[in-house]
């Protein structure tokens, strides 16, 4: 399989000039006035820039978007390689990125997803896979890694088109600011669940899609909801057309490629003292503490803790946010001692506070049988557990022991360990807290 490079090894080609600047002033949280203030640029000029309409700016102009935007060494460059070679050529039809729609802007940079995204952008690139759903406990990040693989794909010519569903917990990004394309998706949303007027809608999106295809992202969405047949007319109709969707549960259609995510590796220290879930864990960090020094001492607590709560970001985040209130010693000591205490975020951020609420609904949506393993491996107390284990703890068959763990590993309540270097799986800490009782609560 090619892979396609990541985030940080990719070129600037792919980005029309509109859309860097776009990009650049809605990841700071600038309007386009705000923008025109900092950089002494006409807010007309910027809106212009931004709509593709001037192509080839003078250069003291980009000079000075690049200024107001505060830009380091390697955005700058980009920015003015953009604006060096004007509107895409080469006769190819594809459109730059200011001519379609585009995702949302995620407020934080990606962290240790790069080859993960780098697989889901080039399976739909290229059209290896049209549908894939992508399936993590609450939490893990699924909704970031989509946010990138869909600003990828949007550079790479594919208009996207976004969709949160309602009840999906506070956005961590700054939506697109596109009203027809709003009321396109909520159009393609709406026919996926089975309502709807169907007539004309494959025909509008493929025109959008033209030569390049088109991206169509349901993040947060209930797959028990959507309706096959529907997804099926819009494949075979719209023939650029791929889906993304973050969920759950698995739609279980014929098309459909299972993306498991789990949580950012966190191997124990001293191995894990540069893992992606350290150096997401600092990045947090410097926003509650930027006192604390990221020393060989602070590392190792760090790698403990991320190690403890098995790299999950979101029990990252609200660990965090702990550090407001006691150091980072004092915090290992409660990772070692009731982890539990940790998952609730101090801020009362409304996505980490339903962190429970959504673990305890995923293990309460489990067989009865894959709950009695649950219970059996948290009481065994065993960091990890290996197929013969669970044959051990259960007295079923290798054959139905091997389904389950499989269907634990769909749920995203266990992840695969490489701690030993054997075949193994750790039941997730946010899992462990969970008493069956809470479980069974959190579930109702």
């Amino acid at each position: 399989m090619t892979i396609s490079p990541s985030p940080q090894d990719a070129t600037p080609d792919s980005s029309a000039l509109g859309s860097l600047i776009r990009g650049h002033r809605l990841r700071i949280g600038l309007t386009q006035r705000q923008l025109a203030d900092l950089s002494t640029i006409s807010v007309r000029a910027i809106r212009d820039l931004e709509k593709g309409k001037a192509q080839r700016p003078r250069t003291d102009t980009v000079r000075l978007i690049a200024d107001g935007l505060r830009l380091g060494p390697r955005a700058r460059t980009a920015l003015e390689e953009a604006a060096q070679r004007g509107p895409r050529g080469g006769g190819d039809g594809r459109r730059s990125g200011a001519d379609h729609p585009a995702p949302p802007v995620p407020l934080h940079p990606l962290i240790g997803r790069e080859a993960e995204t780098a697989v889901v952008v080039e399976e739909l690139r290229s059209g290896t896979e049209r549908l894939i759903t992508v399936l993590g406990l609450s939490g893990v990040g699924k909704t970031r890694v989509a946010l990138e693989a869909a600003s990828q794909l949007h550079a790479a010519g594919f208009p996207v088109l976004w969709h949160t569903a309602p009840d999906s917990g506070s956005a961590d990004f700054l939506p697109a600011d596109d009203a027809p394309s709003t009321a396109l998706t909520a159009e393609c949303a709406d026919f996926l669940h089975g309502g709807g007027q169907t007539d004309g809608l494959p025909a509008r999106l493929a025109n959008l899609a033209g030569g390049s295809g088109i991206l169509l992202v349901l993040d947060g969405v209930d797959t028990g909801l959507l309706d096959g047949h529907r997804l099926n007319r819009l494949l075979r109709d719209v023939p650029g057309a791929r889906l993304l969707l973050t969920a759950e549960e698995p739609w279980n259609v014929p098309c459909e490629r299972l993306f498991l995510l789990s949580p950012l590796d966190a191997p124990a220290p001293p191995a894990g003292a540069d893992s992606p879930a350290t150096r997401f864990f600092l990045s947090r960090l410097r926003r509650v503490r930027p006192d604390i020094t990221a020393d060989e001492r602070s590392l190792t607590d760090i790698a403990r803790i991320c190690h403890r709560l098995d790299g999950h970001p979101m029990a990252l985040l609200a660990a965090a946010s702990w550090l407001t209130v006691c150091d980072l010693p004092t915090l290992c000591g409660i990772v070692d001692s009731d982890p539990a205490a940790l998952l609730d975020h101090l801020s009362g951020d409304p996505a980490g506070s339903r962190l429970r609420e959504r673990a305890g609904r995923t293990i309460g949506r489990l067989p009865a049988g894959h709950q009695r393993l649950i219970s059996a491996l948290r009481e065994a107390g065993e960091d990890e557990f290996g197929l013969g284990d669970a044959v051990r703890l259960t007295g079923l068959p290798l054959p139905h022991c091997g389904r389950m763990v499989r269907d634990l590993l769909v749920s995203g309540v266990i992840r695969a360990s490489t701690d030993t270097g054997r075949s193994a799986f750790r039941v997730l800490c946010v899992v462990r807290a969970l008493s069956p009782a809470t479980a069974a609560d959190a579930a109702a």
